[in-house]
């Protein structure tokens, strides 16, 4: 059985004089799942969000949200979803509690309704202690987090995050990532923007890459990383001086193998799971010692790379035009 559909593009393009930001973009994200729109720098990514969000007019093409025209009934949009942009959107002068309340008024909301969700909001993000903090003394991972809970005051079914993590450090990333998974199994729909792509790869059911405003691939994470090719299988001796031993028995099972002796690594582009089994025998019946043996799929890295020339994180000549 399908599952509804609450965000969607069909042919949306941004214009800006002769310059076109987004070209001919059209996707679909059911309900309760996270969609991924990857890209660099400049490859359109904002640009569509803030279509998809009433806050840019599509030159051409349209997009609903949770059953609303974005063109014909922003209002219903609005009221519908939530937001998180790139710059945090929170007043810094005022506590993270106040930044709640100020945003429920601003909502509309009914008072008691606003200070209980507040409460609940500071609870689920770890910020109860720093609530009556201003916001100009949190720290990155603080400020990401009050950002995205004030997005959340109204109980949005749907979530836009345009690139929510950058700038954060590892660590503070992880627990977004807790936070935003959890939003996830309450049932809210995210559309996720990021140029990082272990991020895309850990939060994504499906992604769409996008270049120079243009859809260049789309599909679930495996099915992005099978465009680049089988697995490989890979073999790392402990000892320098058994990397030729090893190569010539891998060959003797896989065919073609890939030598980097200074790393002692063996890589045959290949290799399957029952290769992997025999070579894991023979290499013990030698009494070749072995710091990692395994496959090694492609990453989303591989994907990009192939599909653009460049990474996801080099920037674009090109830069995002703001509406």
């Amino acid at each position: 059985m399908s599952r509804e559909v609450v965000i969607e593009a069909d042919g949306l393009v941004k214009k800006f004089g002769d310059f076109t930001a987004v070209d001919d973009v059209s996707f679909e994200v059911p309900k309760g799942t996270v969609f991924g729109l990857l890209g660099p720098n400049g490859a359109g990514k904002t640009t569509t969000v803030r279509m998809m969000t009433t806050l840019a007019v599509p030159t051409s093409g349209s997009a609903r949200v949770a059953g609303h025209d974005v063109a014909t009934q922003p209002a219903a949009v609005r009221a519908a979803m939530g937001l998180t942009a790139q710059s945090a959107t929170v007043d810094e002068l005022l506590t993270g509690r106040e930044n709640l309340r100020l945003i429920g008024d601003l909502y509309g909301l009914d008072r008691r309704f606003v200070r209980s969700r507040s409460e609940d909001l500071l609870e689920q993000f770890s910020l109860t202690e720093a609530g009556d903090k201003v916001v100009k003394d949190y720290s990155g991972g603080m400020r990401r987090r009050i950002d995205l809970a004030v997005s959340l005051i109204a109980h949005p079914s749907v979530l836009f995050l345009d690139e929510p993590t950058t700038g954060l450090d590892p660590r503070s990333r992880v627990e977004l990532w807790d936070v935003l998974r959890e939003l996830v199994r309450d049932g809210t729909t995210l559309l996720l923007t990021t140029q990082y792509l272990d991020e895309a790869d850990q939060l994504a059911d499906d992604i769409v890459v996008i270049d120079k405003g243009r859809i260049i691939a789309q599909g679930t994470p495996l099915e992005l990383k099978n465009q680049s090719g089988a697995a490989s299988l890979v073999v790392t001796v402990s000892r320098h001086d058994e990397v030729q031993q090893a190569a010539e028995l891998l060959r003797g099972v896989v065919g073609d193998v890939h030598v980097d002796a200074d790393a002692r690594k063996l890589t045959a582009p290949s290799g399957d799971v029952a290769a992997l089994t025999r070579i894991a025998a023979q290499l013990d019946e030698a009494n070749i010692e072995v710091d990692d043996l395994g496959m090694q799929r492609p990453s989303l890295d591989d994907v990009f790379l192939a599909l653009t020339g460049h990474t996801a994180q080099e920037s674009s000549n090109q830069e995002e035009v703001s509406a």
